[in-house]
């Protein structure tokens, strides 16, 4: 069967964030950020995909899905990739430095400060900077130190006067912004910590007689992956806790440094390490940890981000005193960030002061870190509502916030459920059971994002909320199956993972080849972030061959090879990678002209339609399903932001006809309108 690498599909992925650091049109600071979050997502990649391709090689397996070649070869091809990769991120930030330069905003190093500079850079460091730095000898008589992911390093080599040759390492201190601002002759200068460093070397160091001394940037990145044990004798809770200790130990997948290292100290800090040169080391440029460059300030130039674009209010929110009454009159798809999360929040403020509400349910995947959901929960906990959280302690890299997030929901008076040990609960669900005496009436919430506050702002996500009876009593046995532990409940309406989700999207992809074979009208439009399921990609496949014409609006990782003669000839398959994050996950099937539709947690991967706990939910409402029209006819319109993808992995920008349609630019001015007139530009 034609497939795409997974790991291949990602790194292209990642390669169209690194377009957008590249594209002019794009704002200077976005430009850098856009760096800052490529950087960060290949951390994750190494981390995460990476560290199991290791694994395949340990245990020697032989095959690779989608590539024709060993895990080894494999990796050499990633290997390969993300050299290239790192050419064209030192381009993307060449160019974004010349561009700030053309505004007077100058970046700095240690060889190029001016003297009249040294005197401010030298009083931070004195008095602030210095106090933070713990410089580590590296010799025979002090055990190597170990390195954190997150941290920045510099390997320092030191020469003295009689030849002998010191090694020494320093953690940047992460508590300090990474980037020093300097005024000077109307002339804007930035200096990273790490430079600063580099000029005050010899008063770290200042017991040795040095001839020469010299700092260079590294990098390093562990394992991931957390190991839970099959002791039955400790709480899921307790095997969490232990195995976030011990992932801070876990087994090095990448060494990244400064290509301008001397050999001897690059081989000495490999040694240290257990790493083999070429294997797990990626040489690059003077700096690292670029996700830090998400933070680039913006020095209040407004040209320098991309336009402000404050969320707006959901019309059937507006001057309402009651959002749950305006719920209850009609079903409502909120469509962050365009959209106000705020809206989540106080439909929590306002349960949980309501005399009538009676139980809050929640599950909660990912939430802030000073979450206002987790803080309206309380509110409702204190005001005498039953708080039941199904809350996901395996929500990888968000352990230890859930950790603290669940200590305090128990002390508050919360009912704490956590996930089983080998099934996730990535699920976005919250209901409101509310009582007036005589009824019991369910406002129940389904989205495809996590109850986020800050990721809302980034993320492109939906949620419907509805007081239909028979999509919350679903909902409820959702719950009931969460709380028991994979108690089995049948369901007609709702997509559960996993359960029915498989079937149910079989049946519907096998509704569509009928109708296509019948010469019926037929259709499949898909909007996910990612499709490596190879049992759904068949079934797709199957449907091209039949004449299903089929439109996906995939994000990030596509096994599917699209437009492949005789198999896929009649599936067009495009990537939009632009100031928000495409995160929504939503299908529509034409059903011989009475579409149906549907939104969804679950990305067509293995794991999330076979081992997660996932719901997808009709949406029933004719005035929401023209809105998802709308969204996916956008989306499709779109040239500006749009990639096609192919075999070749070549992240091509997609042409259309018509002037250029940047969707996402135009998403938000249709939601502008949908409450305020606005004139034509």
């Amino acid at each position: 069967m034609e497939l795409i690498n997974r790991e291949l599909s990602w790194l292209c992925f990642n390669e169209r964030v690194l377009q957008e650091a590249l594209d002019e049109k794009v704002p200077v600071v976005e430009r850098m950020r856009f760096l800052g979050i490529y950087s960060n997502n290949m951390d994750e990649f190494f981390r995460v995909r990476v560290a199991n391709l290791r694994r395949m090689i340990q245990i020697n397996k032989k095959e690779v899905e989608g590539f024709k070649g060993s895990p080894s070869e494999l990796y050499s091809a990633i290997r390969k990739v993300v050299l290239k990769q790192r050419l064209k991120f030192e381009v993307a930030y060449k160019k974004i430095l010349e561009k700030l330069e053309e505004d007077g905003i100058f970046h700095l190093d240690e060889s190029s400060i001016a003297d009249s500079m040294k005197e401010n850079i030298s009083r931070f460091f004195h008095d602030t900077l210095k106090h933070a730095i713990v410089p580590i000898i590296l010799d025979k008589r002090t055990p190597f130190p170990r390195l954190l992911d997150s941290a920045i390093y510099l390997a320092v080599k030191m020469t003295e006067n009689k030849g002998k040759v010191r090694y020494a390492l320093i953690q940047i201190p992460g508590e300090f912004n990474r980037f020093f601002i300097l005024h000077e002759n109307g002339r804007r200068y930035v200096i990273l910590l790490d430079d600063i460093i580099r000029i005050h070397l010899r008063d770290i160091f200042p017991i040795f007689e040095i001839i020469k001394i010299e700092a260079y940037t590294f990098k390093f990145t562990r394992d991931a992956e957390l190991d839970l044990d099959d002791d039955i004798s400790i709480s899921l809770l307790e095997k969490i806790e232990k195995s976030i200790k011990n992932r801070k130990k876990g087994i090095p997948v990448r060494f990244v440094y400064d290509d301008k290292m001397p050999k001897d100290l690059l081989d000495h800090l490999l040694k240290a390490l257990n790493l083999k040169f070429g294997l797990n080391t990626i040489p690059g440029g003077k700096y690292h940890n670029f996700k830090d460059f998400i933070s680039f300030p913006n020095f209040n130039n407004p040209t320098y981000v991309y336009p402000s674009q404050p969320p707006v209010v959901h019309p059937s929110f507006i001057d309402q005193r009651s959002l749950i009454k305006a719920v209850m009159n009609k079903d409502i798809l909120l469509h962050f960030p365009y959209q106000q999360f705020d809206h989540v929040v106080d439909l929590l403020r306002e349960a949980a002061i309501d005399p009538k509400v009676r139980i809050i349910r929640i599950n909660v995947y990912r939430v802030a870190s000073q979450s206002q959901v987790m803080n309206a929960l309380l509110a409702a906990v204190h005001n005498g509502k039953q708080v039941e959280v199904v809350l996901e302690l395996q929500a990888r890299f968000d352990e230890e916030n859930n950790l603290i997030w669940s200590n305090r929901l128990k002390e508050a008076g919360a009912k704490v459920i956590f996930g089983a040990q080998h099934m996730k609960i990535h699920s976005k669900l919250l209901q409101i059971v509310r009582d007036n005496g005589k009824k019991e009436h369910l406002i129940t919430y389904v989205g495809t994002g996590n109850f986020n506050e800050r990721s809302s702002r980034i993320y492109s996500d939906l949620a419907l909320i509805t007081a239909d009876p028979s999509i919350s009593r679903e909902v409820s046995r959702v719950f009931k199956m969460m709380d028991l532990n994979m108690d089995r409940s049948a369901f007609k309406l709702l997509h559960v993972s996993p359960l029915n989700t498989r079937r149910k999207l079989t049946v519907l992809i096998d509704n569509e080849i009928r109708n296509a074979k019948k010469g019926l009208p037929s259709g499949i439009r898909i909007k996910l972030n990612n499709l490596t399921d190879q049992k759904m990609i068949k079934k797709l496949y199957e449907a091209s061959k039949a004449g299903v014409k089929i439109e996906m609006i995939i994000r990030g990782i596509c096994c599917l090879v699209p437009g492949a003669k005789d198999i896929s000839e009649n599936i067009t398959v495009i990537s939009i990678v632009d100031r928000y994050l495409e995160h929504a996950r939503f299908m529509v099937f034409h059903n011989n002209g009475a579409p149906q539709y549907f939104l969804s947690s679950a990305d067509w991967m293995e794991r999330n339609l076979d081992k997660r706990i996932e719901v997808g939910c009709p949406i029933l409402d004719p005035d929401l399903q023209k809105e998802l029209d709308t969204i996916f006819e956008y989306q499709w319109r779109g040239s500006v932001k749009s990639r096609l993808i192919d075999k070749q992995l070549k992240n091509i920008y997609r042409k259309t006809n018509g002037a250029p349609f940047h969707a996402q630019a135009e998403l938000y001015k249709y939601y502008r309108r949908l409450i305020e007139p606005i004139s034509p530009e």
